[in-house]
Parts: structure tokens; sequence; C-alpha cells
């Protein structure tokens, strides 16, 4: 289930970082500071093409 825009910009932060997912790798990464940041994590297969 896709992480809507309502619940990015309800999340709080809390004594330790916690992700919310969205699907697909993509994840939003909720600071103690308050600060939110989307990540994906990368393979080396997305960069490398093997012949």
């Amino acid at each position: 289930m896709p992480l809507t825009e309502t619940q990015a910009r309800n999340s709080k932060p809390s004594d330790r970082a916690y992700k919310l997912a969205d699907g697909e790798g993509l994840f939003l990464f909720v600071q103690p500071n308050g600060s939110k940041l989307w990540r994906m994590p990368l393979s080396t297969s997305t960069f490398f093409t093997h012949s």
C-alpha cells in the first residue's frame, strides 16, 4: 500500500529514527530532529550491466 501525502506530512519525530515504507523499496526516513528524507536503496546491478 503506497504512502499517502497526508501520512508523510503527519509523520512526527520520535526518540528514534524510523521508516515509513512507500512500496517498491522507496521509504520515508523520519529523524528525531524532525527532518524527513526520501530514501531508496540502490544495488550495484542498477549501475552495471553484465554482458
